[in-house]
């Protein structure tokens, strides 16, 4: 199966097309807007297609990173596989941020403990845990840093992600930190999508705590009948 992988969930706009019989990528395309992602996504895509020599007929499945991240950047990613799996009759699926950016830090130290976690802005932490065999041992879930630096205690664990540096020093100790960005690597998602099939239904945003952004107060106009 060819499988299309798409991640908007932090500042790169990337896709992925992934052999998932062979296990390889077939071929790419990253680009670092910053913001604006549903204005370049398609186009994205449309040179990872080409990367690869490939066309949307070929694809047998699409996945996106769901986060958490960027509220804009999950809606963006999640709503675009989500069309286009409708759009070519193929199924879809999502892959959160923390099992890609664990799955990175378990290639990079086998055998390990992993804490996944991301700087949620705020004084606050996404943050997930993980096994030596890979499986959940904390489910994502917004924190304070103290809480934490709290988790990281129990034991030997790696950490990764935006937060890991902050979990290591509010904790006050060394820590092997695996990486510091705020996703992982695009095919890091397709692998973890090929290997997870699509038994879990479409792609859904994973949001940890409310948007931001609320509505003003104060500016409502009432609703006139007729």
């Amino acid at each position: 199966m060819i499988l299309l992988t798409i991640d908007t969930v932090a500042t790169l706009c990337a896709a992925n097309v992934w052999s998932a019989d062979a296990g390889r990528e077939l071929g790419r395309a990253v680009r670092d807007p910053g913001k604006g992602h549903a204005e370049i996504l398609m186009a994205v895509i449309d040179e990872a297609l080409a990367a690869a020599g490939r066309s949307y007929r070929d694809l047998g499945g699409v996945a996106a990173a769901v986060g958490p991240g960027s509220f804009t950047g999950i809606r963006v990613g999640v709503a675009a596989a989500r069309g286009l799996a409708l759009a070519l009759g193929v199924p879809a699926t999502g892959v959160t941020t923390l099992d890609a950016l664990a799955e990175e830090a378990r290639t990079a130290f086998p055998g390990r403990p992993v804490i996944a976690a991301l700087d949620a802005r705020r004084d606050e932490l996404y943050v997930a845990a993980y096994g030596t065999d890979g499986s959940l041992t904390s489910a994502p879930m917004a924190m304070r840093l103290p809480q934490g630096a709290e988790l990281a205690a129990g034991a030997d664990f790696v950490l990764t992600g935006s937060g890991a540096r902050m979990i290591a020093e509010a904790a006050g100790r060394l820590f092997d930190i695996a990486g510091e960005a705020a996703t992982a690597d695009i095919a890091t998602y397709a692998r973890l999508a090929a290997r997870q099939g699509f038994a879990g239904g479409k792609p859904k945003p994973l949001y940890l705590r409310a948007a931001d952004a609320k509505p003003q107060e104060g500016f409502a106009l009432p609703r006139r009948d007729g």
